[in-house]
């Protein structure tokens, strides 16, 4: 069941400290600012959050993982090839709408943080390219990504999203910025989920560790770009106050369900009859995925069944980073992160 009546209509705006002509987000003035004019203070946030997570694939030793993924039975090894050349679909046209993105928006922290977060989706997609090198060869690698590409159901979950993007790239308004983030917000917030707990339940059964180092490192990631992205939907439509209609708000609604459709054809397909995942408990996870996102636009929950986190054993993997298990990324903690002291926001 869905809970919709009584609750707020439209996306909650987030509202600048101040504003002055460098702080508008959209069609305003390109420079620095002091930092103490931040308008968005939570922008500095992401921004510092983002500097610390700097990673890269080659660090990870996948030695062991190159021994068992050729052991792992025909069911599963379908399933990692069809999931990593999934994501990597996904990250591939991420890295290019969202540097595109830093270069329509004005306002200087958001310009920089969606900088950082193009080139992190470029260092996922390499990742996804490292691990196949890894444990397979070039011809297998090619089939992998040429499957992700002419899967049926592959493509058609990812049609809605790639539409929103493509209109944006072909058309900058603030009214196809605005839906290519929503879309963007259920890629990195809906999607990713699914195959990230297929990666953590072969951790939690001691196998494939080196790919779900990986994985855990992407997936930290991808939870602050989606709060970014989700922030910055609401600070454009604060300013840009004629886009926040009922429609907006509607038309975000219908594409977390639609996407929580497609995502529960694509997961009884891939994920049916994978030891050690429910495949209802998945389907429900997926639920509680867009009832999350959803509230970070500050609308109401949409599955009154999926309130709460339905896959209790994912939580040590996927919702909380700071109490992540460390005993399977033992050579460097999955809270992986450089020191940076108080970064000088504007030295950048």
């Amino acid at each position: 069941m869905s809970g919709i009546s009584g609750h707020q209509r439209q996306i909650k705006i987030l509202q600048p400290s101040l504003s002055t002509s460098t702080s508008r987000l959209l069609n305003g003035q390109r420079h620095r600012v002091p930092l103490d004019e931040k308008p968005f203070p939570s922008f500095l946030r992401t921004f510092q959050e983002l500097s610390t997570n700097y990673w890269i694939p080659d660090e990870v030793d996948m030695k062991d993982d190159a021994k068992e993924y050729h052991d792992l039975p025909a069911k599963e090894r379908y399933a990692f090839d069809a999931i990593i050349g999934l994501l990597a679909t996904l990250d591939s046209p991420q890295t290019r709408l969202i540097y595109n993105i830093s270069d329509y928006v004005t306002e200087h922290a958001a310009h920089v943080n969606a900088s950082m977060i193009a080139q992190q989706e470029a260092i996922h997609n390499e990742s996804y390219s490292y691990v196949l090198s890894s444990i397979t060869g070039l011809a297998d690698q090619k089939r992998v990504f040429e499957l992700a590409r002419t899967h049926p159901t592959i493509v058609a979950r990812n049609a809605p999203i790639m539409a929103a993007y493509d209109e944006f790239l072909s058309e900058k308004t603030p009214d196809t910025l605005v839906k290519a983030l929503l879309q963007s917000s259920i890629l990195e917030g809906i999607n990713f989920y699914s195959g990230f707990a297929f990666f953590y339940n072969l951790v939690r059964q001691n196998r494939m560790t080196g790919t779900g180092k990986i994985i855990s490192f992407i997936n930290r990631d991808e939870l602050a770009h989606t709060k970014f992205i989700t922030e910055l939907v609401r600070a454009i439509l604060g300013e840009q106050r004629h886009l926040n209609t009922d429609a907006l708000a509607d038309y975000a609604r219908e594409a977390f369900r639609h996407a929580v459709d497609l995502e529960t054809q694509w997961s009884s397909e891939v994920l049916t009859d994978i030891d050690g995942i429910d495949v209802q408990e998945m389907l429900t996870y997926v639920k509680y995925r867009a009832n999350k996102m959803a509230g970070m636009l500050g609308i109401e929950p949409l599955y009154d069944e999926a309130t709460d986190n339905g896959m209790p054993w994912i939580r040590a993997y996927a919702d909380n980073f700071t109490e992540i298990k460390t005993d399977f990324f033992e050579q460097r903690n999955a809270s992986y992160k450089k020191t940076n002291g108080q970064n000088d926001f504007d030295s950048l």
